[in-house]
């Protein structure tokens, strides 16, 4: 075995950033596969074909956002673990995590085909655009179990701190989705169903490369078939942990359905318009999530190792890096907006409406910035409790009054956009709140 290197020595700006950037580079290459989904199916079959992939997005956050809570739970755990040089305890996370990520991986492939008709209805999906809607969904939950057993993994190697191993794999996989696409949607004429076959197919190459590093690894996360399934106390432990941080995504992502569906009332070119920007919303904020996720990870090790103050430097370091990015990405994405969403899509109504929703997103996505490397840290002490009830409250049940309130008052596209700003604001408010009243660093 190697000897563990951690995060819990050094310079510690130095140590997040170059934690985060291989993060920051891997979620923008796992975001560009599901954007150049959009990109050639906007352009080569059609407005309608780009708003019901874009439609899809919710219901694909819903049923993986609980699996991911699980993934972070495990991160939580096994970084708390290596900071403290547990060699014993990493093994034994390491592999019931991957118990865990193989049984969630079958029942997310199941309930995500049985489920997609019906909540596609209760989303109210326009009939034009229902039926691509619906095979673009099972096709790709066919291969979610390739997707949840990936990210798990990574989540083992980011706890640890190895997060430019991942990279590579997810560079990979990117890669091969480019020219599945190309292949299967332009060359093939498969339309939507090729798309979401070549995510599929790409997300088992990047599982198949990210197994066969941790199978060969001489670290202590060395994974060994023989030997994955729930160990001790830990699994129940994985799950107290990540099961908040799953509630938390899942019914996150139920409010962002809720305001899915009122967009999708004001028909298809609105939605083809929302489509194109959420993926450019996702190009935008994936870099602050990395940060956050750097920011557990660094907060875990150190609670591990017991050192509270570099924790709290940490948090600080870690929040101006997530802020100061959101400055500047939104200001250029207002500079070139129309130029940015016309790469989706050559119908100018749709650009205009993208353009039209970008305004409501870019000047406020410091807040989140905040909100979210905050969050982070909190998680990595292990309070994610805490954590949860500020999203809830925020993300979750201040959007959902708030778009019931607004649609009963009036039918207005900007008014819906409203909820997102304005509950990022309140949820970074409660989160320096908590930050500066909580006892989170309880050891």
């Amino acid at each position: 075995m190697k000897k563990m290197k951690t995060m819990t020595e050094g310079v510690i700006w130095k140590e997040i950033l170059f934690f985060a950037i291989p993060l920051i580079l891997g979620n923008l290459f796992q975001q560009l596969y599901n954007t150049v989904d959009s990109i050639i199916v906007g352009n080569y079959v059609g407005s309608n074909a780009l708003a019901a992939v874009g439609s899809s997005g919710a219901i694909i956050n819903l049923l993986i956002g609980f699996c991911i809570g699980a993934s972070t739970g495990a991160g939580v755990v096994i970084s708390q673990f290596y900071g403290a040089k547990n060699t014993e305890g990493v093994r034994k996370a390491v592999h019931t995590t991957m118990a865990i990520a193989l049984v969630a991986g079958v029942l997310l492939t199941v309930i995500g085909i049985t489920v997609t008709p019906s909540m596609l209805r209760l989303m109210g999906t326009p009939d034009k655009v229902f039926e691509q809607s619906v095979i673009y969904l099972q096709v790709y939950f066919g291969g979610s179990l390739f997707s949840v057993v990936y990210n798990m993994s990574a989540g083992v190697l980011n706890a640890v701190g190895n997060s430019r191993r991942s990279l590579v794999y997810l560079m990979i996989a990117a890669i091969s989705n480019i020219f599945l696409d190309l292949i299967m949607v332009v060359g093939l004429k498969l339309g939507i169903v090729g798309a979401a076959l070549a995510t599929d197919i790409s997300q088992l190459i990047s599982c198949i490369f990210i197994w066969g590093f941790l199978i060969r690894s001489e670290d202590v996360y060395k994974l060994k078939i023989k030997e994955i399934r729930c160990y001790d106390h830990l699994l129940s432990k994985i799950i107290r942990i990540g099961i908040q941080t799953g509630i938390q995504n899942i019914v996150i992502s139920l409010s962002n359905l809720i305001v899915q569906t009122s967009v999708n009332s004001f028909g298809a070119t609105v939605m083809a318009g929302f489509a194109a920007y959420i993926k450019i919303d996702g190009f935008n904020i994936l870099p602050v999530l990395s940060i956050s996720m750097a920011a557990t990870t660094f907060a875990g090790q150190n609670i591990g190792a017991r050192k509270p103050d570099r924790v709290r430097k940490g948090m600080y370091i870690s929040t101006v890096m997530g802020a100061g990015y959101s400055v500047l990405t939104g200001i250029m994405l207002l500079i070139f907006a129309p130029q940015v969403i016309g790469v989706f899509t050559t119908n100018q109504k749709v650009v205009e409406y993208g353009v039209y929703i970008m305004r409501y997103f870019c000047p406020f996505y410091w807040m989140l910035g905040i909100l979210h490397v905050l969050g982070g840290t909190i998680r990595g002490t292990g309070k994610t409790m805490q954590a949860m009830v500020v999203f809830l409250l925020s993300l979750c049940g201040f959007r959902v009054m708030w778009i019931a309130g607004t649609m009963a008052w009036t039918r207005s596209l900007g008014h819906v956009m409203m909820c997102y700003p304005t509950s990022w604001l309140l949820g970074m408010l409660l989160m320096l709140l908590y930050v500066w009243k909580g006892k989170w660093m309880d050891l």
